[in-house]
């Protein structure tokens, strides 16, 4: 008898805050961050950065491949001694490894720049999400990865327009074009 009372008890509060929340009109948003993180300025000034910051590097190893490629030809060719050709092939193969290791380690120091930088951006985001949620009258906004939102509840363009304006404002805070 207790546990009917208490499932009954159970049942119409939840009926009563079902009530509750329908006649109150839960208004929802949803923002793929995985776009905003694509197409945000900030997160593409930033990557222009990384990409200024490493080139050097990555035009050596660039230069250093081209170099085992012509180290490579040489030894198709075969018109050499024996002693050269030995010689050829330890500096083919020391080169090789020599390239690989640096492609490896800058592939890591860009990953973990790349991480840097998106986290030093997911304040600035998550500021211009709450700023969007709080105007627009939202009561909860989620983001990805979720199973399913339903594309009227996507507010990805409107969180990277409040970017693009944070990012222009900087711009011409910063002086720069």
């Amino acid at each position: 008898m207790r546990n009917c009372a208490r499932m009954l008890c159970v049942v119409v509060l939840g009926l009563a805050f079902l009530a509750t929340a329908e006649a109150q009109q839960l208004r929802i948003g949803y923002v793929d961050m995985k776009q905003v993180l694509d197409n945000a300025p900030q997160v593409l000034a930033g990557r222009a950065r990384l990409d200024q910051e490493f080139r050097a590097r990555n035009d050596a190893i660039e230069l250093d491949e081209m170099r085992a490629s012509a180290l490579e030809a040489r030894l198709q060719q075969g018109d050499m001694s024996a002693d050269s050709r030995v010689q050829l092939e330890r500096d083919l193969r020391e080169l090789r490894r020599n390239i690989t290791s640096r492609k490896e380690d800058l592939r890591d120091e860009l990953s973990f720049r790349r991480t840097e930088e998106v986290q030093s951006l997911e304040e600035q985001i998550n500021v211009a999400v709450q700023a969007i949620a709080e105007r627009n009258g939202f009561d909860l906004i989620v983001s990805s990865p979720v199973v399913y939102a339903s594309p009227s509840l996507d507010i990805t363009d409107m969180i990277l327009e409040q970017l693009e304006v944070e990012f222009a404002a900087d711009q011409l805070e910063l002086g720069t074009p």
